[in-house]
């Protein structure tokens, strides 16, 4: 066995390593099923591991297998038995054409196996006997046509040449093989009838193979009298051409002899004496006129050139022979026939381009420009198709791909010829996309916003967070998860949680609008892809008030021990402003709007609330006859739903004078001094018992009690002390009792017999308030200058003008003129926030 092997690279477009070879190989037909025919793997430079993972196949399109590959040794070997002749017939050379293809990466090897030819047919004649009636006047050198012998071997192995049966009247006409005559016995001495009627001869045809095979032919001559002329061709060769889709009936050519002699030996009848295997049902020659017509149905795929050999021959047995030669057109009966070697129903959409995705064989039968064939593609521009070599081609990658924009595609690939007209035909190739995680979640707003009410209850739902994922599956699947972040100091987490499953931000803890109106915190977004992609969103929270905090009064100041008291002239005139209440909501919106009303009033005619800004003014002109106590109930109430209110008490002292103002408001103030001494007259009690038993205090016990008595006789008088707070708002009209309004600090220390008293500066403020602590009997007033020339006051505090605090010292207010120092100082016992109030000018 001789083996040729050529490798022959071929420029691809495509991305995969793939490549394109031709080996060859020739082996003898009729081998047995086994045979080696080659290694393969040696050949191509393969490893066998290489044909195992790359699944390496054998593609022989529709045609049978005769060759298998055996991927354990890497060789391929003889699967069904190789009979050349029934194979290729006549053609030479003959030749097996398949395809190796290897997958990941995708590869292919063009494969040619010769078949040789082997001696394994001897020549045969189609008929075992041949019989010729010859008349004794035949001449010598009459020739008489015999049936050729047809031996399907090719070559050497096929007809080599003829030989006769030794005779001494007949012998043959040297024969040549590949020529056009015919196989010719001549006369060679005159017949006799009467010397020898019947001549038995045997004609042997021979081939040229080793051993050399033989085939005869019974010739059996009957001598004929009298017909010594034999027909003789107008043309020794007929030609004529036929397309393949010719319709039966058609006339091909019409053959035509003479013969010299008349009457039944000059009559000429033609048949058909020699056609090959096959075509003697394709055409017919009509006896008596040699039109040779077409009888069946042509194909110039399978044959393409037809010999046929026309008999003409007369009566007395003489014939002649006319060759007719018959050459098949082809037409473009045949569309491409597509056939796929391998192909990719899914790949990733980031695949690069140029892949390939699939490898296609196109076939045409036709010849010529019919027979070419070109591929395209339907309007689809992610794809291209490529031609690698003659009749393959490759579907590949042109573009990037993107599932999210097409999950599959339906690929149609057409194939036509250049015949006219051109004939086409196409295969549809379904591709799915696989998907990659090459988007990241996106949120359907840029930032939330979401609103709760204060006061919710923990775990409430507040508000959900969506993000979509074009990607499929898992890489689809978003998760959301809450950053880590602070809100004043204290982290996120503790008051918002996040669903990872829904994106649902419930609250962790019941807000507050009073501590917190707004935070934000950031949501991010996370697929199930590897790796995982995220983003994020900004998510702002704005709690909403409700009216959860009822009014507070800032002023007039309520407290236990002190009574405020706002005084009005009786000259005041109408509008005049007597207070203002002053009040705030710490809650907002609508829940802060305070609006004020007159809930009671000893005399509900004198005074009047403004209902926005709560000044207190008279709505009448004051007479005499109006009480000197005038208690007012103010509520405020804000604007909630439901509201909320505070109530402020207000009292208010109509006189013109000090002393008409005190002597009415003294009960307010001796209940409260009776039992604000309480606890001190409990004391004194239990220190006079311990005493009673030590002798040796009789006396200090004894001074005690004097002075005690002593200090009762100031408790006892009438003369009240008015205790001053300086009120947030002045009299804005300027209006009131005093022309020059004074503040007066009095200062008394706990631990020395001295008591100092200090005058504060001139303050613009009228209202009066009675400390019940202070109400002692004043026998003198000191003078204001003296008071102000006093130069070591121990404590020294002066007020601002707009001073909005209160300020407490611990005191005693000596009013009387004839007061000394030592006297107030025995008052030390008491302590009270004083600040009092007395004209610029003030008499004895």
């Amino acid at each position: 066995m001789t083996r040729q092997v050529g490798l022959l690279l071929f420029m691809s477009a495509v991305s995969l390593c793939s490549v394109f070879g031709q080996v060859s190989y020739s082996i003898p037909e009729e081998m047995a099923k086994g045979s080696l025919v080659g290694n393969i793997a040696q050949d191509l430079g393969l490893d066998v591991k290489r044909l195992k993972s790359g699944k390496a196949r054998i593609y022989t399109g529709e045609g049978t297998e005769y060759i298998e590959l055996n991927k354990e040794r890497g060789v391929l070997v003889i699967r069904e038995r190789i009979d050349r002749e029934a194979l290729c017939g006549q053609m030479t050379p003959c030749a097996l054409d398949f395809q190796i293809i290897l997958e990941n990466p995708m590869q292919f090897y063009s494969i040619t196996v010769e078949i040789t030819d082997i001696n394994d047919n001897s020549p045969a004649f189609k008929n075992n006997e041949m019989k010729f009636d010859i008349s004794e006047t035949v001449q010598i050198g009459s020739k008489f046509v015999l049936e050729k012998a047809v031996d399907v071997d090719v070559g050497i192995n096929g007809l080599q040449g003829y030989s006769l049966s030794s005779s001494d009247t007949f012998t043959l006409n040297p024969y040549r093989i590949g020529s056009s005559r015919t196989v010719e016995m001549v006369l060679k001495k005159p017949l006799d009838r009467e010397k020898q009627e019947r001549l038995s001869l045997v004609l042997t045809a021979l081939d040229g193979g080793g051993p050399q095979l033989s085939g005869t032919l019974q010739i059996v001559i009957t001598v004929l009298d009298a017909n010594d002329n034999a027909p003789v061709c107008t043309h020794a060769e007929y030609k004529t051409n036929v397309k393949e889709n010719a319709l039966k009936g058609a006339v091909l050519t019409t053959v035509s002899a003479s013969d010299a002699d008349e009457g039944l030996h000059g009559h000429i009848q033609y048949t058909i004496s020699n056609v090959p295997e096959g075509a003697l049902e394709l055409f017919h020659v009509d006896n008596e006129n040699g039109v040779v017509t077409l009888m069946g149905k042509l194909d110039y795929e399978k044959f393409r050139h037809y010999e046929i050999d026309v008999q003409a021959s007369d009566e007395g047995g003489n014939s002649d022979v006319c060759k007719v030669i018959i050459e098949v057109l082809d037409t473009n009966d045949n569309p491409p026939a597509i056939n796929i070697m391998s192909t990719s129903s899914s790949i990733s959409e980031d695949v690069k381009p140029g892949t390939v995705l699939t490898m296609m064989n196109v076939q045409d039968p036709d010849s010529d420009e019919n027979g070419k064939v070109h591929c395209v593609l339907d309007e689809n521009i992610h794809f291209t198709i490529k031609s690698t070599s003659n009749n393959f081609f490759t579907l590949v990658t042109e573009f990037e791909l993107d599932r999210e924009v097409s999950p599959h595609y339906n690929i149609t690939v057409t194939c036509y010829d250049e015949g006219v007209p051109s004939l086409s035909s196409s295969v549809t190739l379904t591709l799915q996309i696989s998907d990659v995680n090459d988007n990241a979640p996106v949120f359907e707003r840029s930032s939330y916003e979401a609103y709760i009410v204060e006061n919710n209850t923990p775990g409430l739902s507040i508000f959900t967070v969506r993000a979509r994922d074009a990607d499929w599956n898992q890489n689809a699947r978003v998760s959301y998860i809450l950053e880590d972040s602070s809100v004043n100091g204290v982290p996120v987490s503790s008051y918002v949680s996040v669903s990872a499953d829904s994106g649902v931000i419930h609250a962790v803890r019941s807000f507050d609008y009073e501590q917190i109106k707004d935070f934000h915190f950031r949501v991010k977004a996370q697929d199930g892809g590897s790796p995982p992609l995220s983003s994020n969103v900004t998510v702002k929270i704005l709690i909403q008030d409700q009216n959860d905090n009822p009014p507070q009064v800032l002023y007039p100041v309520q407290t236990g021990g002190s009574l405020v008291a706002e005084m009005v002239p009786r000259s005041a005139d109408v509008s005049y402003l007597v207070t203002k209440v002053v009040a705030v909501d710490v809650d907002s919106g609508q829940n802060a709007w305070l609006s004020y009303k007159l809930q009671k009033a000893t005399d509900r005619a004198l005074f009047e609330v403004g209902l926005q800004n709560g000044e207190i003014r008279t709505i009448r002109q004051v007479t005499d006859k109006d009480a000197v106590k005038q208690r007012l109930t103010v509520i405020v109430e804000d604007n909630g739903q439901p509201s909320r209110s505070a109530t402020v008490i207000v009292n208010v002292a109509v006189a013109d004078s000090f002393p008409e103002v005190l002597s009415e408001f003294t009960d307010f103030t001796h209940d409260k001094e009776y039992n604000d001494n309480l606890t001190f007259y409990l004391v004194l009690a239990l220190a006079v018992v311990s005493f009673l038993f030590i002798t040796c205090l009789v006396v200090i016990i004894s001074v005690k009690i004097y002075r005690w008595r002593q200090s009762r006789i100031l408790f006892h008088s009438n003369l009240p002390v008015i205790p001053y707070y300086p009120p947030r708002y002045s009299d804005t009209l300027g209006t009131g009792t005093l022309q020059h309004v004074y503040n007066y600090e009095v200062c008394r220390t706990t631990d020395s017999r001295k008591s100092d008293c200090k005058f504060g500066t001139a303050g613009s403020q009228n209202v009066l308030i009675m400390d019940p602590s202070a109400t002692g009997t004043m026998q003198r007033i000191q003078s204001e200058k003296s008071i102000l020339d006093e130069p070591d006051s121990p404590l020294e505090v002066s007020l601002p003008e707009m001073n909005m605090e209160i300020v407490t010292y611990p005191c005693f207010m000596c009013l009387q003129l004839s007061v000394d120092l030592g006297s107030c100082a025995s008052q030390q016992r008491y302590m009270a926030n004083i600040l009092c109030t007395v004209p610029q000018q003030f008499e004895t």
